[in-house]
């Protein structure tokens, strides 16, 4: 071959390799999305190119006004287009199994829901089975699964539109050796426990999740959780950590998670970082130090936040942890025993207890709102602060709470504020952190309605991309889309999830820059937020013109140490 054509053919493969090309011209695509600017989810500069898509996957990203043909053109009008949103802390375990359309994230193109929080939806056994029955609210449906990875496929042969995955929670599996009673396990249980882990690992879970403020999971000591998360690492899996504390000893449970991670050498995550009550504000920069210096040192440590001022838990959390052991029917009983209630009311009122007591940190009982009941009696109060209805009662505040967790038979849903906006942009604002939602995916229609939630099941994504990044500036748009993609895909080793370049799924989200915004209040938190105009899962079209089109093609994503078939997981993103 002459040297000049040697020459120019080496070009031209060199080319190949760096820029996605079309397939040959004559191809068809199924899909072309043209007339957008895409963010690739890398947080790379955009592009104005053309989107094309052949069945679940990204074919190639064509020149702007190529001669391409597809079955679909659909103009994105010069809105932003990018890889479909993760939310790396979700609670759409329940609602999605009654509604799997997940309205109030699909809206604001979430395609991917991840699940675990300290518990899971399995491994089960018949016993926990039948608590998990009693509890059951507003929300109810048989149990038809076992496993962690029964549950997922349930889901997905069941129909959702979201993509799902899940972390096993390690309070669940302390649960399934142990009870819920303050004990610590002997060796082989311990060794059972991490057996567990390692069987959800094969079933696809992305690793241990941790939830050590509620008690039974309070319960458990360092070393067993060292355990339990190095059981996950030997497949590549991560650890994630509801902390034991995000107030008073906020620094000292960062260490512990830190320490995990230095421990074990795996990927280790604070769940929706923040500094709870006043008095511990000045802490959360403090925390951003030291997670900051632990990155510095070679630790992999991140952090997840929901974008608002208020948390949401059960009024149980202002309970200390003692009273809960053993479970809801042991916490119950020993409430109504008046020398036990006597020494909890005690407890409750005393600021300098060893435990943490959400609703002190909240300041004022005017700054904790009811928002969900299980007893129709109840109901009526959702959506009241605990003083409105401690006065109404004539009973103290503590009274109050004691009284409406009996009266519920539940932990009864509540929305303590607790933060500081100056420090939920400091959280934002820092290059390691991803979103949350920490709640359900719903609508505002049948069983949803029975019961009230936190806006942030309605908006935390939009009011991420809106407010924060749009309005306030804390960063550039291609940052908050990676954070909102490439990042959490990297994280947890999310294969072709989270990209928009050949190759990966079609997970796609068309929406408006300028117009993207959460509509959702503590007063009226059901309100869809609004600048997302197309969404597509895995090639197919969920949500077109702002509305939902009724498909479910959501699939399991399963982490690392999936023993299925297909290719070992391989990270992505930057």
């Amino acid at each position: 071959m002459p040297r000049l054509m040697l020459a120019l053919l080496t070009l031209a493969l060199a080319a190949c390799g760096t820029t996605p090309v079309a397939d040959a011209p004559s191809e068809r695509y199924d899909l072309l999305v043209r007339n957008g600017t895409v963010y690739d989810g890398s947080g790379a500069a955009p592009q104005r190119v053309d989107v094309a898509v052949r069945g679940d996957r990204i074919a190639a990203l064509l020149p702007a006004g190529s001669d391409a043909s597809a079955e679909r053109v659909l103009d994105a009008q010069g809105r932003a287009v990018s890889p479909g949103f993760i939310n790396v802390l979700s609670w759409a375990v329940d609602s999605l199994i009654v509604d799997g359309r997940g309205m109030s994230d699909t809206r604001q193109g979430v395609t991917l829901e991840i699940f675990g929080e300290g518990w899971s939806m399995g491994p089960l056994d018949a016993r926990m089975k039948r608590d998990a029955l009693k509890q059951q609210g507003d929300i109810r449906y048989p149990i038809q699964w076992t496993t962690l990875g029964d549950y997922l496929e349930f889901l997905e042969k069941r129909g959702v539109t979201p993509n799902v995955a899940s972390f096993v929670g390690a309070t669940t599996v302390r649960i399934h050796e142990l009870g819920e009673d303050d004990v610590d396990p002997t060796p082989e249980q311990l060794a059972r426990m991490q057996d567990l882990v390692r069987e959800a690992m094969g079933e696809g879970a992305l690793g241990v999740g941790s939830s050590l403020i509620y008690p039974p999971a309070a319960f458990a000591e360092t070393p067993e959780l060292i355990a339990l998360a190095q059981a996950a690492a030997e497949s590549g899996g991560g650890y994630v950590a509801h902390m034991r504390s995000e107030a008073d000893r906020f620094l000292e449970a960062l260490d512990e998670t830190i320490a995990i991670a230095r421990t074990t050498g795996q990927r280790a995550e604070a769940y929706h970082l923040k500094a709870a009550g006043e008095k511990n504000w000045p802490k959360m920069a403090q925390a951003v130090a030291k997670i900051e210096a632990a990155r510095a040192e070679g630790l992999d440590i991140s952090a997840n936040m929901y974008a608002y001022t208020a948390g949401a838990t059960g009024l149980t959390a202002a309970l200390p942890p003692w009273v809960q052991a053993g479970g809801h029917e042991a916490m119950v009983a020993r409430l109504k025993d008046p020398a036990i209630r006597a020494r909890v009311l005690a407890e409750m009122r005393d600021p300098d207890v060893d435990w943490e007591n959400l609703r002190l940190l909240a300041g004022s009982d005017e700054r904790l709102i009811l928002i969900d009941f299980k007893n129709p009696a109840l109901k009526p109060l959702t959506g009241r602060t605990l003083a409105e209805v401690a006065r109404e009662r004539g009973t103290s505040g503590e009274e109050t709470v004691l009284d409406l967790i009996v009266e519920d038979d539940s932990r009864v849903g509540a929305a303590y504020f607790l933060m500081s906006e100056d420090n939920v942009e400091l959280g934002l604002a820092q290059p390691w952190v991803t979103l949350g939602s920490d709640a359900d995916s719903s609508a505002p229609e049948g069983v949803f309605l029975k019961s009230s939630t936190h806006p942030r099941g309605y908006g935390n994504v939009a009011r991420f991309l809106g407010h924060y990044v749009r309005d306030r500036g804390l960063m550039s748009l291609e940052e908050g889309v990676h954070r909102l993609t490439g990042l959490p895909a990297a994280n947890w080793k999310l294969v072709d999830r989270g990209c928009l370049r050949p190759g990966c799924f079609a997970d796609i989200v068309v929406f408006d820059p300028a117009t993207i915004a959460d509509h959702a209040t503590y007063a009226a938190p059901r309100e869809y937020a609004t600048g997302v105009d197309h969404v597509f899962v895995n090639g197919v079209q969920v949500l077109r013109d702002g509305e939902h089109t009724g498909a479910t093609p959501g699939r399991v994503v399963r982490g690392p140490g999936w023993r299925g078939p297909g290719p070992a997981a391989e990270p992505v993103g930057r």
